[in-house]
């Protein structure tokens, strides 16, 4: 069965599955693999400089500052990125052995369609504890952090279509929720 853990940018997704790793659960990272694939992939880079344009990748390297600026433009240029990357994502997951697998935007991309999911776990936690974990981790204004959590589903709609839900928010203790988990995938197995 694959299992997919979602969550808004800045929810503690990577957090919670470096919690599952320390119990022996291997947990595909679907943005390593999305940046892995555009820094390797030919195609990709061809596409995505047909696409955003030749600054886009400047000597084999993605050009980060030049894709987030075309991404954050619009929905329609979100999903014209996705469909160049986000196939090559699923194959390599598929052909990668793993069953579980982190995506921050599972539902937004219809990442979802393209993976069969037997069940789907959502990381929530507040926009204050998001924001701040955002501009913590990437050095970058409260706007600019607002604006990647806004450009995201809602958190709630996300949480909605969970079939299990983590509540990340710093305080709430994650091991028990954790274990919950593993012992409702079980029972689900």
């Amino acid at each position: 069965m694959n299992i997919a853990i979602t969550g808004g940018i800045g929810s503690g997704k990577s957090f919670v599955c470096r919690l599952l790793e320390e119990r022996g659960i291997r947990v595909y990272d679907c943005d390593a693999a999305a940046k892995r694939l555009m820094r390797t992939s030919s195609k990709i880079q061809s596409e995505l400089r047909n696409l955003v344009g030749d600054e886009v990748c400047k000597d084999g390297v993605i050009q980060k500052k030049v894709l987030s600026a075309f991404l954050l433009e619009s929905e329609d240029h979100k999903l014209a990125v996705n469909e160049i990357v986000h196939p090559a994502v699923a194959s390599d997951f598929i052909h990668s052995g793993y069953s579980w697998i982190e995506s921050a935007i599972l539902f937004d991309s219809h990442f979802y369609e393209r993976v069969h999911f037997g069940f789907i776990v959502g990381v929530t936690a507040s926009i204050e504890v998001r924001t701040v974990r955002i501009i913590k981790r990437d050095s970058i204004s409260r706007d600019k952090a607002m604006e990647w959590i806004m450009s995201q589903l809602p958190q709630d709609k996300v949480a909605a279509r969970c079939d299990f839900v983590i509540n990340n928010d710093g305080k709430t203790p994650l091991k028990p929720q954790i274990e919950k988990l593993l012992e409702t995938v079980r029972e689900k197995s």
